[in-house]
């Protein structure tokens, strides 16, 4: 291969990354207008950022997420109720959406570390939903508290966590069995 071609399938390359992180940013925004009504209702946000980081590999599925909360912190409506701007990241509910990117930066270590195969892949992703909710809580509890007063971490965990446990593990079911799907198309 010439080095004209190899300069060419290289740019080429970034332009094909350029459009998967742009598509799932894209995803990421769509799944994060769908809500279920339950209950306690709940968004498929958490199902693309699984599905993107599964689907376009660590690096690429992370740097979608960060497009993702970017665009929703300069005002792009792509939070879950057609929201946006930087008051939602400050807000109760934005340690979740900024721990996602939390979800992407274990999923690279993992992935990075261990052998790529699905089961790495699905511990790395249950471990970065931990971490998730983990910084998602303590984000909720200090400005819940700064407003509002006290709470308990029992308390904020049974209005933000355990509702959305065994619903977040069914999207990354759904997630893995997708992507496994698609991974023959995915360069």
């Amino acid at each position: 291969m010439s080095s004209a071609n190899a300069v060419k399938a290289r740019d080429n390359s970034k332009v094909l990354d350029l459009v998967y992180i742009a598509i799932g940013a894209a995803l990421i925004a769509i799944c994060s207008w769908i809500s279920i009504p339950t209950a306690v209702p709940f968004t498929l946000q958490t199902f693309a950022v699984f599905f993107v980081l599964l689907a376009l590999g660590g690096e690429r599925g992370t740097l979608a997420t960060l497009v993702y909360v970017l665009l929703g912190a300069v005002g792009v409506p792509v939070f879950a109720g057609f929201s946006g701007g930087i008051g939602v990241l400050l807000g109760n509910t934005g340690g979740y959406i900024i721990g996602f990117l939390f979800t992407g930066l274990i999923y690279i270590l993992f992935t990075k570390f261990f052998k790529k195969n699905i089961v790495m892949k699905v511990v790395a992703l249950v471990i970065g939903l931990a971490v998730c909710y983990a910084f998602g809580t303590a984000w909720f509890m200090h400005v819940y508290m700064k407003s509002s007063g006290e709470v308990g971490l029992l308390t904020v965990l049974g209005w933000c966590v355990f509702p959305f446990i065994i619903p977040d593990l069914l999207k990354l079911a759904l997630a893995v069995v997708i992507s496994k799907r698609i991974e023959p198309v995915i360069k």
